[in-house]
């Protein structure tokens, strides 16, 4: 994975935006897995947070994160602002998480912007970033980029 931007604001301080390359999204659609349903069912009773399910988020919005990457990185961009999860429900037994912004390039042009930008180049990714790999199985082995 090439290094990539990712921001929630429409600019990012310090860079200059010098293309705006369209947008990029990431989907992945996932149905609860029986055991982890099972196992929820029981633990909604007594409420509290239910940790299958909180995982499986997790899993879900990293998956689509990492397609939506995916894709501003085949339109050559290092970065994506204004980025956005959505989720809906299909037919009330599959859950769609959709990550989606705008890819751009993007120039440092603030000492501070250099620096992150030249540190963030050299190691290939931001710090956060590695765990946005694309793997679709749940219970697989973890992606190796």
């Amino acid at each position: 994975m090439a290094a990539m931007l990712v921001v929630t604001s429409n600019d990012i301080p310090g860079y200059t935006v010098r293309a705006v390359l369209g947008e990029v999204f990431g989907v992945t659609v996932r149905s609860r897995n029986i055991g982890a349903g099972f196992t929820a069912g029981f633990r909604s009773i007594g409420g509290g947070e239910i940790p299958e399910m909180t995982q499986l988020l997790l899993q879900s919005r990293n998956e689509a994160m990492g397609r939506m990457i995916y894709q501003a990185q085949q339109r050559r961009a290092n970065a994506i602002i204004a980025f956005r999860f959505d989720n809906g429900e299909i037919a009330g037994r599959w859950t769609e998480i959709c990550a989606y912004g705008t890819a751009v390039w993007v120039v440092p042009v603030s000492d501070d912007a250099k620096q992150q930008y030249d540190a963030m180049v050299r190691a290939g990714r931001m710090p956060h970033q590695q765990q946005y790999a694309t793997n679709v199985a749940e219970f697989g082995p973890a992606a190796s980029h």
